[in-house]
């Protein structure tokens, strides 16, 4: 609901807004008639569509919607994840065209980045695992949850050849992109829960991961490590191709 609310505001916007700015900038209706583009996009954000009106002479504005989830089945330290990847933003961009023809530049935003990572975490009975660096068997089963969120405002920008409004009589278009949005420092959170046991200083410890110290100093200590490591991702490339018709 979120998404379609966000999406019928901006195109509302657009539409509104599109007309009055050409006019004001001093170009007549003859050199930037008001037509209405619409694509299909494949992105690196997700599938799909785009929807663009002109603003001024060299100037469109767009905005777009991306979904997709992908489901994967993996182990790490011992502990296996059932992780989704979800893909769901919303994106607004201002299609500047500095020499007229397809090469265009696009400053924009996520105005909507709900773009993250879920994972159901289990280990069986008698499983060694290893949390911070420490080895651990479990007494009974062992699960959690493990999620990767992000800042859900994005500023982007992506550079690239076509115009899904093109000033010509032609009405199919084809476009390419590459960019990067910003999202900011990825934040991984995960918890353990079940009866497991380990050693320290020689001595055997066991209780519940939610609730024993060092196992949840090791935890803390793993979700350090995972968010240094994802910390890249605060800049995710943008690489996007569309097939778009301009009514």
């Amino acid at each position: 609901m979120k998404i379609f609310l966000a999406v019928v505001l901006l195109l509302s916007w657009v539409l509104l807004a599109g007309p009055a700015v050409a006019q004001s900038s001093g170009d007549t209706p003859s050199h930037t008639p008001f037509t209405v583009g619409v694509a299909a996009r494949a992105s690196t954000l997700g599938f799909g569509a785009d929807f663009a009106v002109p603003v001024t002479h060299r100037t469109d504005a767009r905005v777009g919607v991306n979904l997709f989830n992908y489901s994967r089945t993996f182990s790490k330290d011992q502990i296996t994840y059932d992780g989704t990847l979800h893909l769901k933003s919303v994106q607004a961009l201002f299609d500047v065209f500095p020499f007229g023809g397809g090469f265009h530049l696009s400053p924009g935003l996520l105005v909507y980045n709900g773009n993250r990572v879920n994972a159901n975490a289990s280990t069986p009975v008698t499983q060694t695992f290893t949390l911070g660096g420490n080895s651990y068997t479990a007494t009974g089963l062992v699960s959690g949850t493990a999620k990767l969120e992000l800042n859900q405002v994005a500023p982007m920008f992506v550079l690239g050849w076509g115009n899904l409004i093109p000033r010509t009589h032609r009405h199919v278009t084809f476009n390419v992109e590459a960019g990067v949005a910003y999202q900011g420092a990825p934040k991984v959170t995960m918890n353990l829960a079940g009866n497991v046991c380990t050693t320290v200083s020689g001595a055997p410890v066991c209780g519940n991961v939610a609730s024993l110290p060092i196992a949840q100093s090791d935890l803390a200590s793993e979700q350090a490590k995972l968010n240094h490591d994802v910390s890249p991702f605060q800049f995710f490339p943008v690489i996007s191709f569309s097939l778009g018709y301009k009514f």
